[in-house]
């Protein structure tokens, strides 16, 4: 059955952590850092955590909902092509892996109903965002809402004009890489640039067990 191949991969298999994470081998911790805590169980498939979401604890988003702001939530099966870099001359020459992607009829209602009251929708991660962007959103506004499933290979870079994603918490990410393409399409390069500086200035940590920006 479904459910004792699962149980046996969890018991033999190891924690994909990123390329740069280096050991010799995997810490009995890792099963626990190295996921959220909105993870779904059910939803196997993802090659690696969408780390912006490791900074929120249970507490936290209990805050959160406490002062009034609305949590949706999103799946993207994260694919090892995450960590790749851009290795072309050509920003428009480079090719996207494809990711499986879930958004919920309820979160669809809820970007449409905040979208209504010019209030901001922030994606917390590049994933969440990837996902957010990928929605056909002008088709979405004149159509009765359903739950949306698609494979995705947007890109990212700046000169994108964003249709949902208003702010996002992302990481520190790597250079020459898709995910600082895509901060900077939302950030502006400059403002990156800034705040780079000033990450390395106060040793910041980076990458994905590093800390967090908000960028608006």
């Amino acid at each position: 059955s479904d459910n004792k191949f699962f149980a046996e991969i969890n018991k033999i298999g190891q924690v994909p952590l990123p390329p740069y994470i280096k050991r010799s081998k995997q810490l009995a911790s890792d099963k626990n850092n190295y996921q959220t805590v909105f993870a779904d169980k059910h939803k196997i498939g993802s090659a690696a955590a969408p780390t912006a979401g490791l900074h929120f604890t249970k507490k936290l988003l209990k805050k959160i909902k406490d002062k009034g702001i609305l949590i949706k939530y999103v799946t993207l099966h994260v694919g090892l092509g995450t960590f790749a870099p851009v290795k072309v001359e050509k920003i428009t020459d480079h090719k996207m892996h494809s990711e499986f992607a879930m958004v919920s009829k309820s979160t669809i209602k809820a970007i449409l109903e905040t979208k209504k009251k010019s209030a901001r929708v922030i994606a917390v991660g590049t994933t969440s965002c990837r996902t957010l962007e990928s929605l056909d959103f002008e088709k979405i506004k004149k159509i009765n809402i359903e739950a949306q499933s698609f494979w995705t290979d947007i890109f990212i870079y700046p000169g994108y004009k964003f249709q949902v994603v208003d702010a996002l918490i992302t990481n520190f990410h790597l250079p020459s890489s898709t995910l600082m393409m895509l901060v900077s399409a939302l950030g502006g390069k400059k403002n990156l640039e800034k705040a780079y500086q000033e990450a390395v200035a106060k040793k910041y940590r980076f990458f994905s067990y590093g800390d967090a920006m908000f960028i608006n």
